[in-house]
């Protein structure tokens, strides 16, 4: 089975390393390889392959903000002021740290944040300072279940 995304063809094999690079990263070229009948010289010229075509666009980390002591996951939908506001709430977002996801959105509201905090108290600077530019409606997170 071939496979066309965003006008891309991968094949089987690409799709699998694709799934094993998505549950674990950090598996070698040569772990992949076991997965999928390849050497790891091979695999690794697939990922390459699908790094180039943008398919994989980077790796990342999966960490415990608990552990940092940023105890409070809230996600906030915003509401701006002005359509005049969206640049410069764009760069608020973008250069505040405790902003960990920023999408632009339809329907209510006009972007979407995920935030980590340390406390009430850094909770209530942050929506304090977002009032520059808006309004917002807020949830707070009770527990991650995936």
């Amino acid at each position: 089975m071939k496979i066309i995304m965003n006008h891309y063809l991968i094949d089987d094999t690409d799709f699998r390393i694709l799934q094993l690079l998505i549950d674990d990263a950090t598996l070698s070229h040569k772990e992949i390889g076991e997965h999928v009948h390849m050497t790891g010289q091979a695999v690794g010229a697939r990922i390459r392959r699908m790094q180039e075509m943008q398919v994989i666009e980077s790796f990342s980390v999966r960490w415990n903000p608990e552990k940092l002591g940023l105890g409070i996951h809230a996600f906030v939908t915003v509401f701006l002021s002005s359509s005049a506001a969206h640049q410069t709430f764009q760069d608020f977002a973008k250069i505040n740290t405790q902003v960990h996801e920023l999408h632009r959105i339809s329907g209510e509201g006009c972007y979407w944040m995920r935030i980590l905090v340390k406390n009430q108290e850094e909770l209530n600077t942050f929506l304090d300072d977002l009032l520059q530019y808006g309004n917002y409606k807020l949830m707070l997170s009770t527990g991650r279940v995936k």
